[in-house]
């Protein structure tokens, strides 16, 4: 016999879409707040902007919730919160992401997302840290994702599902947060499967296809957004410049350390988009 997934979506007869709403009502039950408006998924370097965007009323570990594993990586929380904003909506703070690389399938990579929307959110906010392919840009630099190129051979649609992601990115949300920084730049994402770095010469095939940025989220969980009907706006923290593109090795610490060089000013920008939702 074969033995019963310990996961809930580990199980194929299992509807995702079903399990995102069982974990919708847990975090209804866990912060008292049944209604979320927006959603922001904070990756390596963003975490502090959920300190600024608002009052914050729950705070719960992520494992407590239907669907949601424990943070594998450093950098992130491993935790979600409802945030009051001043505009007397309420922001879900995702800070527990599965990234593709953990191996767990693609309907635990965006289980985050689908509960985000089942919880009422109809902006997703997805943001991440990642290397620069455009040599003007510096460790530090926050840059709007236009569009992405999505090279994980994966999706999160199942079966005939056709999702039209020709404007997946919301021209609309970019224009408001140049409005509150206009030296905000914007490039293509490009998400690779990981966890290793990518090599010289997979950057510069990202080039060749049109990438500006490189990393290891958010396009996937962005078609997941895209599904549910969610507005979206992405943001890449550039916390390196990519292989070959910057001389010296790739490590994760120097992600992190530019992550924690930029945390202050990146969240005030992230907070002040945030109020002008």
């Amino acid at each position: 016999m074969s033995e019963t997934p310990t996961h809930p979506l580990d199980d194929p007869a299992a509807d995702p879409f079903e399990v995102a709403r069982t974990a919708a009502a847990d975090i209804a039950r866990a912060t008292g707040v049944e209604r979320h408006d927006i959603a922001l998924t904070l990756g390596s370097g963003w975490a502090a902007a959920a300190d600024l965007i608002g009052e914050t009323v729950a705070e719960v570990p992520a494992t407590e919730i239907t669907g949601f594993s424990a943070s594998a990586v450093v950098g992130h929380t491993g935790s979600i919160r409802s945030i009051l904003l001043p505009s007397g909506k309420h922001a879900l703070v995702i800070g527990a992401r599965t990234h593709y690389y953990e191996g767990h399938g693609v309907r635990r990579v965006v289980h985050s997302v689908r509960t985000a929307a089942a919880a009422g959110a109809t902006t997703m906010i997805l943001t991440n840290g990642a290397g620069g392919i455009k040599e003007t840009w510096k460790p530090g630099s926050p840059v709007l994702i236009s569009d992405h190129i999505n090279l994980t051979a994966d999706s999160p649609l199942e079966g005939a599902t056709f999702i039209d992601l020709t404007d997946l990115y919301s021209a609309r949300l970019r224009e408001l947060a140049r409005g509150i920084d206009p030296s905000l730049d914007e490039g293509v994402y490009t998400q690779f499967r990981g966890p290793h770095y990518e090599t010289p010469a997979e950057v510069q095939m990202a080039k060749a296809m049109g990438g500006h940025i490189v990393g290891m989220s958010t396009a996937l969980e962005a078609i997941a957004a895209r599904q549910a009907g969610m507005e979206i706006l992405g943001m890449s923290l550039i916390t390196n410049l990519a292989a070959g593109i910057q001389k010296e090795p790739l490590s994760h610490q120097e992600v992190l350390q530019a992550g924690r060089d930029a945390e202050a000013a990146i969240s005030d920008l992230l907070s002040r988009i945030v109020a002008a939702l």
